[in-house]
């Protein structure tokens, strides 16, 4: 589903003397679909960056990313234009960063029902489903008509996670899902993303916990660092 070629990215910093800064050299790997691919190395290794690659929030400096959606249709998505890119965001391709952007004043619920309302599902139903993965991650119950900026950073990781899985993305792109997370919610963060593979989605994920790794993985791809110096 989603195959990688030599992709390469580096950065133009323009804060006093311009330099150009290399993060991701020349990566190749491929991920078939139903499985996850794992993506390990160390801190600076550039692997949050091939996710925004991948996700189309970075331009790629060289290389190919190319995805088969479900009409059988190839994207290079280094090259996609925006429209497409939105439209394989809005219906296949979903993202979790290691943040989350609290909105204020909308409530935990009415967050996650959001990504299925806008699929066209019924609002009974959208809130159903998210109350439903709400008490699998173990969100309290008195918490999900509240304001996610009153939660605590291990909640609001867990609402993160819920809102990039709740539609069920073909292609689920997850940066460090189970980070600043107790035992008891790592558990259960891990335990969703099997059900996800089993209900078919392909998952690239990046880890710096490799036991929860090991627990979810098909397979791993380690992005040795390269001694690369910014270059004048």
């Amino acid at each position: 589903m989603l195959t990688i070629e030599n992709l390469s990215k580096t950065f133009t910093m323009h804060v006093g003397e311009e330099k150009t800064v290399p993060c991701l050299d020349t990566v190749s790997l491929k991920v078939d679909p139903g499985t996850m691919l794992a993506v390990i190395g160390p801190s600076g290794a550039g692997k949050s960056s091939l996710l925004k690659c991948t996700y189309g929030t970075y331009l790629a400096t060289s290389g190919h990313i190319f995805y088969t959606d479900q009409n059988n249709v190839v994207h290079d998505l280094t090259r996609t234009d925006l429209q497409t890119m939105r439209k394989l965001r809005a219906h296949e391709i979903g993202y979790v960063s290691q943040f989350f952007h609290v909105i204020p004043r909308i409530s935990a619920i009415d967050i996650l029902s959001e990504p299925l309302l806008n699929r066209g599902v019924g609002a009974t139903e959208a809130k159903k489903r998210a109350k439903e993965l709400m008490s699998m991650v173990g969100i309290p119950e008195a918490l999900w008509n509240m304001y996610p900026s009153t939660f605590s950073g291990g909640e609001k990781q867990r609402l993160n996670i819920i809102y990039g899985i709740i539609t069920q993305p073909r292609l689920l792109l997850l940066d460090e899902p189970t980070a600043s997370l107790d035992p008891v919610s790592k558990g259960h963060v891990l335990e969703l993303i099997k059900e996800l593979k089993k209900q078919g989605s392909t998952i690239l994920g990046v880890f710096h916990d490799y036991a929860s790794m090991k627990v979810v993985a098909d397979r791993c791809y380690h992005i040795v660092t390269k001694k690369l110096e910014a270059v004048a």
